[in-house]
């Protein structure tokens, strides 16, 4: 197999520079959409709710992933704790808003990405980076000196910055974001996030230059864009204007799993358009607007 290509970054020493520029930014954060501009090297706390700490809630190989990154022996998942998103209905609660987990250093997140490799998962897929690129740079820095060389998996709910993604080109070598809602009230309404639709569609763009239409090697990704979106009732998510986005502006060869497994979780229960599970008929619909697209990966 190709060796990725943050190898490469890492032996011209530009990779050094990214971590260098990632941690600069930390100091007056832009990190993420909210541009909370605190001193999150200082122990500043803002919308994430994250000062200067790494925090992971679990990792180790996980195998209810897409069956891309799956393979035979898992996807070698490091679940980070926070989240910029506040999705009313977040089925990880305890890990995204109540701050479960285990603080690392920089050293032992890297130990923790080799121990992934050592156990023979298909890559490293870090679930909800989007507030901690600096640590996600950092630590793959630092494994790179110990050997990593299986691909990187950046697994976020979508609300990333443009200018932040640029940093990870060529480092991160699978983008699989969520893209929620297509509308900009739904997102501020269950989710928190202002100007979700126009951000996650260029953070889209932007992943999708990168790294192209999903590429797999004996089965498994090694290099591409797998994109989710959950169904909600009543069709919350807006699944039609989004399935026309990624057909006309990214590529009707765009890996899609369109999922079926919202229930009301969290604090879902107190809206009552969000207190029941999507039914066949939603479900059914949302691959038929996806296949009228001309889209035709979908899982």
């Amino acid at each position: 197999m190709t060796s990725p290509n943050y190898l490469k970054l890492y032996q011209s020493g530009e990779l050094a520079t990214r971590v260098e520029k990632a941690y600069n930014i930390l100091q007056d954060c832009t990190l993420c959409p909210h541009h909370c501009h605190v001193d999150r090297s200082n122990d500043e706390i803002g919308y994430c709710q994250t000062g200067n700490e790494i925090k992971i809630a679990s990792y180790g190989p996980h195998f209810g992933e897409e069956p891309p990154l799956i393979g035979s022996y898992g996807s070698g998942t490091i679940f980070f704790s926070n989240c910029n998103l506040k999705c009313i209905y977040c089925q990880n609660y305890d890990i995204s808003q109540h701050q479960s987990g285990n603080t690392v250093t920089v050293q032992e997140l890297a130990e923790i990405m080799i121990s992934l490799q050592n156990k023979e998962c298909h890559n490293i897929n870090f679930v909800t980076p989007s507030h901690m690129v600096h640590a996600l740079l950092a630590a793959t820095l630092k494994s790179c000196e110990m050997g990593l060389n299986i691909p990187l998996v950046y697994n976020s709910g979508g609300y990333d910055d443009k200018k932040i993604l640029q940093l990870l080109d060529g480092v991160i070598d699978i983008y699989m974001p969520d893209v929620k809602y297509a509308d900009e009230n739904t997102a501020l309404k269950y989710s928190k996030i202002p100007n979700y639709p126009d951000i996650v569609k260029e953070a889209l763009k932007e992943m999708h230059q990168q790294v192209g239409n999903l590429k797999t090697k004996d089965n498994t990704a090694v290099q591409g864009l797998i994109i989710r979106h959950l169904i909600l009732p009543d069709n919350l998510a807006g699944t039609e204007e989004i399935m026309n986005f990624i057909a006309n502006k990214l590529s009707t060869d765009t890996y899609i799993n369109i999922m079926d497994q919202y229930y009301p979780a969290y604090k879902a229960v107190d809206y009552k358009t969000l207190n029941r599970k999507i039914n066949e008929s939603e479900f059914k619909e949302a691959i038929k607007l996806a296949k009228n697209k001309g889209l035709t990966r979908i899982l």
